[in-house]
């Protein structure tokens, strides 16, 4: 393999004079990237383009409407010729080599005495990829590594800190989605990639904390339905000291931090005290975890809307009807005065019930029954959390569901009904 005599390195031109030579489309993205560096453009050409034009007129740039000259380049920095003609293009290289300012010659990249990377900006990271003169190849690699950088795949942490004294950190309540960690967002995934400090649920995807570098300081504040090592008022209190502290703190959460996971109080705690919060959402387990197991919340013919609550006093306010859908979240203690109060409500005894426990994880198990059996049989199986019970008829769609439990058909067209069971 030939080795390229290329010295990878970054100009600042802030404040630099440089001269685009030519006026045409690639002339044009040209000038707009070193105007974005910060640099003073002047281009050289005859005709230029209309938002060349319109860049000169607003007096971002300099347009001289003419032939290219030899004097053009007193005073210059760098030089990009774009004018599609080649002999032109020669000759601004040949001027610029004898004066020993570095040219990008886009007529003859061998020729070029400086080549002109593919560039994508991630955050304050600029990537810039060479792939030996050729600029489709160029371009395809630095469109995966931003990708890569983008998703969290790449670690784009900072480990140089802001010089400024005093500088405050911020904080992301990064929702994790309901354990498995394909389905973390994207944005939360590249947050987690950037965290100092991750305070952690005892749910979400735990795998991710393995991928954080080895200084990245996790503090786990996992609850357990009646157990909570870590008061609510203590974990705002964490984020907010480290916060202060300069660092970049991400508060991973199981599915959605909005969706009865106090996110809300910890947003405002963090708002309270100066400090910079954002709120990414997450795959709500309420959702997700009964689609694991095939349990859509609402269906066309058996239900139009659903309920989310946590099993507590909140059932005497959901309708009591099949084709309302309740969605309990930390329900197994009270599963059994749950559905006796269902029951009392006027909800049929035989509305199908699912319970979907480890939703997504390999040890995955689904429970399904009735209200008047689900608590038998939740304690026969032993059934615990983290589990969501899905109170329906839409848990009759659930390829786990008992025969007898299937809807008529699927259809779209006309409404399912439960099949009636057969003697």
């Amino acid at each position: 393999m030939a080795i390229q005599d290329i010295y990878p390195t970054a100009l600042r031109l802030l404040g630099r004079p440089v001269l685009v030579v030519g006026g045409g489309p690639v002339a044009e993205r040209r000038a707009k990237g070193l105007l974005d560096a910060g640099a003073k453009v002047t281009v050289v050409a005859p005709v230029a383009t209309e938002n060349l034009r319109g860049l000169a007129a607003s007096g971002l740039l300099t347009w001289e409407p003419r032939e290219y000259r030899t004097s053009d380049l007193d005073g210059v920095w760098f030089v990009q010729t774009a004018t599609g003609a080649s002999a032109v293009d020669t000759q601004v290289a040949a001027d610029a080599e004898a004066q020993r300012i570095w040219c990008v010659n886009a007529s003859d990249h061998e020729a070029s005495a400086a080549w002109t990377p593919a560039v994508a900006v991630v955050d304050d990271v600029k990537i810039a990829i060479n792939a030996g003169g050729d600029p489709r190849r160029a371009m395809a690699l630095r469109n995966a590594v931003a990708t890569a950088l983008e998703t969290g795949d790449l670690p784009l942490r900072r480990h140089r800190r802001a010089e400024s004294a005093g500088s405050i950190g911020s904080v992301a309540l990064v929702g994790g989605g309901p354990g498995d960690s394909g389905l973390i967002t994207v944005r939360g995934r590249r947050l987690l990639g950037q965290a100092d400090v991750v305070v952690a649920d005892r749910l979400g995807p735990r795998e991710l904390l393995n991928e954080l570098a080895p200084d990245v300081r996790v503090i786990e504040v996992g609850k357990t339905p009646g157990h909570h090592p870590v008061p609510q008022l203590e974990i705002n209190r964490i984020l907010v000291e480290e916060a202060l502290q300069g660092n970049r703190v991400v508060r991973l959460k199981g599915g959605d931090p909005y969706v009865l996971g106090r996110g809300g109080e910890e947003a405002e705690f963090c708002r309270q005290n100066g400090v910079e919060v954002e709120v990414v959402s997450g795959v709500t387990s309420a959702i997700s975890v009964p689609a694991a197991a095939g349990i859509p919340v609402t269906h066309r013919g058996l239900a139009k809307g659903f309920s989310v609550v946590t099993g507590h006093e909140e059932l005497s306010e959901v309708p009591a009807r099949p084709d309302h859908t309740v969605v309990l979240l930390m329900g197994v203690a009270q599963l059994r005065d749950s559905a006796a109060a269902l029951a009392g409500s006027g909800l049929p005894l035989d509305t199908p019930v699912g319970i979907v426990e480890n939703g997504y994880l390999p040890d995955q198990r689904v429970t399904i029954g009735t209200l008047e059996t689900i608590a038998d049989q939740a304690e026969a199986v032993g059934v615990a959390n983290p589990a969501v019970i899905v109170i329906g008829d839409v848990v009759r769609v659930s390829p786990f569901a008992p025969q007898h439990f299937k809807t008529a058909d699927y259809s779209t067209i006309t409404p399912n009904r439960p099949r009636v069971r057969s003697n």
